[in-house]
């Protein structure tokens, strides 16, 4: 199959490990972990991406995206000409972590726990992903990195933490390793930054195995939802489904 993936680049490292083994030829470009700091913006930047896909003189069998629902940033993408493709996941944990079972089980008691990863350290000063209410925002990363810029360090932690009041007060910090692409220095430099921030640290083991079935075409649906030509991503917003295709408004 000839496949175009468009993904963030928060997965570089392990879509790129994944890459090399793919039985298919597979075209890719990456997205700047910042988009999902505005949902909407990011949405018409994939839309874009994916309506450019069916305009190469070659034809892609599936357009590959590596996203959740990430803010609801995927909710409402249409697939014009080429089949969508994208793991049945909330954000990027379940995918770094390789199933939903796993997300369950490891995250299950506070969805909203914060977490990083190798792909986070990799991109500039972000250092824990954390959930909004409503929507998906990246905590250390461009929201509060914006508030710095216009109070100062001390008075943007303060603005901060009165927005953010249900998760102001977790203590608790998640660094999701993945075994064989690992950088070791940025699992050190996590867990400086987390108790620098006053955070407990707890370490998981991430899982390639939803990243590498989403390139090699091994679409089982309950794990991955294929949105047909005509077709557009909206989201369930339960714990199994999380997104199904319905027709183009």
């Amino acid at each position: 199959m000839h496949l175009r993936l468009i993904a963030c680049n928060i997965f570089q490292r392990e879509a790129c490990a994944c890459l090399a083994r793919s039985p298919h030829t597979v075209d890719v470009e990456f997205l700047e972990l910042g988009e999902h700091a505005q949902p909407n913006s990011l949405r018409e930047k994939l839309q874009a991406r994916i309506d450019a896909a069916d305009k190469f003189p070659h034809r892609y069998e599936a357009v590959l995206l590596l996203f959740g629902l990430c803010g609801n940033a995927t909710a409402g993408l249409s697939a014009r000409q080429t089949p969508l493709v994208l793991p049945r996941a909330h954000d990027c944990a379940t995918i770094l972590l390789g199933s939903r079972a796993a997300f369950t089980r490891d995250f299950g008691d506070n969805p909203s726990q914060g977490f990083s990863s190798n792909g986070y350290l990799d991109r500039g000063e972000y250092f824990l992903r954390q959930p909004e209410e409503g929507g998906g925002v990246v905590a250390g990363g461009d929201a509060y990195a914006e508030l710095v810029k216009q109070y100062g360090e001390e008075n943007a932690r303060y603005v901060w933490d009165t927005m953010h009041p249900a998760h102001s007060g977790s203590n608790h910090a998640v660094f999701i390793r993945m075994p064989g692409i690992d950088d070791a220095k940025h699992a050190e430099r996590f867990r400086v930054q987390a108790e620098a921030a006053g955070k407990r640290c707890a370490e998981l083991t991430g899982d390639l195995r939803l990243i590498a079935a989403l390139i090699e075409g091994c679409w089982d649906p309950t794990e991955f939802l294929l949105v047909p030509p005509g077709q557009q991503i909206a989201g369930v917003y339960d714990w199994d489904e999380v997104v199904r295709a319905r027709p183009a408004v």
